[in-house]
């Protein structure tokens, strides 16, 4: 019972985002001491056998500045060399249409 309660307790926020073939989750959760942290999770399910594969990081308050800088500077780097193109996945008719990313559309404002 103490397990359950905890996890009850520490599940602030979530946020999950489907790409596809892939879904990510953005969890901010709360320590016993009630500092926030998030964890970014990718689920992936595998073709073989059907088991959906979970990838984890944590990410600390104390990091959020420094982690949106990296990941904004990588993402710009990227869309300064190559054409950036974003699936928009429209689940009710299983079409896909796609669409470039204008250059303001990903930005970090923390």
């Amino acid at each position: 019972m103490g397990d359950f309660d905890n996890k009850e307790r520490e599940e602030v926020y979530s946020k999950k985002v489907r790409a596809g073939k892939r879904t990510y989750f953005f969890d901010v959760k709360a320590t016993r001491s009630n500092d926030y942290y998030i964890t970014i999770t990718e689920s992936k399910k595998r073709l073989e056998d059907g088991v959906f594969i979970k990838h984890k990081i944590f990410l600390y308050k104390e990091d959020f500045e420094k982690f949106a800088e990296g990941l904004k500077e990588s993402v710009d780097y990227v869309k300064a060399n190559q054409e950036v193109v974003e699936k928009r996945y429209e689940f009710s008719d299983n079409t896909t249409e796609t669409t470039k990313v204008e250059d303001d559309d990903f930005n970090f404002d923390i």
